[in-house]
């Protein structure tokens, strides 16, 4: 009886690791899993990471909407991290260019990816960024400091309800992922 337990006991932990190995390889799919459901509905107010030629719309003057600008930093990230304008209330169809602010705090150097979200999501389809430091990964020298322009325009076609935009940014710490690559 003693080697039917041993048995059963050997294949529970056969099937503990791989249950383990199966949630690791599912956890790891996740990101890039995560980007391409949102690159393809808009989800979390991801936009089209690529930039785009400014087309020109008509401007509505009539309306006035408020954007507003958020920024937040991943645990890893030892950096600051700001926007040098909180809000701003623009016109629909006019383009706007903001700055944000992003210094490393370390004695070394590293490379950051800002992740952009637009709430509420449906706006994520009218906010149109032609140039934006979160097409690309931002290289920074020990303590360097940069002003980084995000260049927008909100299509005139924003149904009228919304009042208010959020474009938030959060930076990650992408030095390890990037000396693997």
């Amino acid at each position: 009886m003693s080697r039917s337990v041993s048995q059963k006991n050997t294949r529970l932990a056969r099937k503990l690791v791989m249950i383990a190995l199966l949630m690791f390889g599912f956890g790891y799919a996740l990101v890039p899993l995560y980007d391409v459901l949102c690159n393809l509905t808009g989800l979390n107010g991801k936009t089209d990471s690529a930039a785009v030629n400014e087309v020109i719309y008509p401007v509505d003057k009539s309306r006035e909407i408020t954007v507003e600008f958020v920024t937040s930093l991943n645990n890893s990230a030892p950096m600051e991290f700001r926007a040098e304008t909180k809000k701003m209330k623009i016109h629909p169809g006019e383009y706007y260019t903001v700055n944000f602010y992003a210094e490393n705090r370390t004695d070394k150097s590293m490379v950051s990816q800002a992740i952009p979200s637009i709430s509420p999501g449906v706006a994520a389809e009218y906010f149109r960024k032609t140039e934006c430091f979160c097409f690309t990964e931002q290289k920074f020298k020990a303590r360097e400091g940069k002003t980084m322009p995000v260049r927008f325009v909100v299509h005139p076609d924003l149904p009228k309800q919304y009042k208010t935009i959020t474009l938030a940014y959060t930076f990650f710490d992408n030095t390890e992922r990037s000396v693997k690559k």
